[in-house]
């Protein structure tokens, strides 16, 4: 082992090791939903009965002053609300939010609400996503706004990073 690892160059063992840590490993959380923030946002309540804020991962829905945000936020309960879910996450957010992929009997919401046509598949972090993900997101976003679903029945709807930005100016 000591002649295998002696004869590896220091630029093998940085990228190995730089892979390595670049490879996450999603944990996992069960527990009941118990209240709806909005279109992608939830708490979950474990066994221990500890709370977590859950940021669905690799979507963006509609805050609910927007166009569609009170139908993404309706959407997302009636898929979760009061229901046992398991959420694989890898990550908080800068709000002490994890972000995760919610599943309830092995259905991922996240990509229903973007099958709905009422979140945005949320590109500028898609690179979290596995590759199968993101292929799936992007294909159900295409869908829903050919099929002029949910908030893409509007001609030209604003996207919420864009409306954050722009209340954000307004204060």
């Amino acid at each position: 082992m000591k002649t295998i690892l002696k004869n590896l160059t220091p630029n093998f063992l940085l990228a190995t090791v730089l892979f390595v840590a670049n490879t996450s490993v999603a944990d996992t959380l069960i527990g009941r939903v118990i209240a709806i923030a909005d279109g992608d946002t939830v708490t979950v309540l474990d066994a221990s009965n500890t709370q977590f804020k859950i940021r669905l991962s690799g979507i963006d829905a509609p805050e609910k002053k927007m166009p569609f945000g009170q139908k993404s936020n309706e959407h997302l309960s009636g898929l979760v609300f009061d229901k046992r879910v398991t959420v694989e996450y890898s990550k908080k957010d800068r709000y002490g939010r994890t972000v995760g992929k919610i599943l309830f009997n092995g259905v991922d919401v996240n990509l229903e609400q973007v099958k709905a046509g009422l979140a945005w598949h949320y590109k500028q972090y898609q690179k979290e996503q596995t590759p199968d993900d993101r292929i799936k997101y992007t294909e159900a976003e295409v869908f829903a706004r050919n099929k002029h679903l949910g908030l893409w029945a509007d001609a030209e709807p604003t996207p919420p990073w864009d409306w954050r930005h722009t209340q954000k100016e307004k204060q």
